[in-house]
């Protein structure tokens, strides 16, 4: 938390913040939050191999059909109802419900007094069960994207540049790669191409993002 308040970016930010579940972020609490659907559908994945059950396949299939529908719904405009919300709310709470009942979580004896370690699976159900809304928000508010890949892609960049000349030589240097990442990821964002974006820039002619 130290480190995110340092650096500035997370506090100030605009809009929803999207991320994987980590404690850090939850301290952010003037932030709306909405949960990162592909690390939850590698962690399901991992359960599935792991315990053989069908309920996380079941959550998988519910998740990405859900947001099949929300591309959809983007497309042509339109919004889901509360009645569609809700149904998609059941829907979710009875895989959770199937999850939970073939992994309860370990109680210790009161006597004890400490915290049981519980499974891997019942682990990511109390998760699923926390931050239902959270995970489920992309369904309500069609502006929240599903992942936060997009994020991740956007700073990937820099470690890959780091990883393959070991480091920025300047200040400057690293200034101006993080400029230019950033223009050239803006317009693709607002749908311009690549190589017309390169070609006009090295002519002295550049497209300047959209504010």
């Amino acid at each position: 938390m130290e480190a995110i308040t340092a650096h500035g970016i997370l506090p100030n930010r605009l809009g929803v913040l999207v991320h994987d579940c980590g404690a850090p972020y939850w301290k952010l609490d003037n932030a709306t939050h909405a949960l990162c659907n592909a690390h939850l559908l590698r962690e399901l994945l991992y359960v599935k191999e792991l315990t053989g059950h069908q309920w996380p396949q079941a959550m998988t299939d519910f998740l990405l059909s859900a947001n099949q529908l929300c591309w959809a719904a983007r497309r042509s405009g339109t919004r889901f109802s509360e009645a569609d919300i809700a149904a998609f709310r059941t829907l979710y709470d009875a895989i959770v419900g199937a999850g939970e009942a073939l992994h309860p979580e370990v109680a210790l004896p009161i006597w004890q007094g400490a915290r049981a370690k519980q499974s891997v699976a019942c682990n990511l159900l109390r998760r699923f069960r926390k931050h239902a809304d959270a995970i489920l928000l992309f369904i309500r508010d069609h502006a929240v994207p599903f992942t936060n890949n997009v994020a991740e892609r956007a700073v990937r960049m820099s470690k890959v540049k780091q990883k393959i000349s070991g480091c920025f030589r300047t200040v400057e240097g690293a200034d101006n790669f993080c400029v230019i990442r950033s223009c050239l990821d803006t317009l693709r964002k607002q749908g311009h191409g690549m190589l017309e974006v390169l070609q006009r820039a090295f002519a002295g002619n550049p497209i300047q993002p959209t504010a």
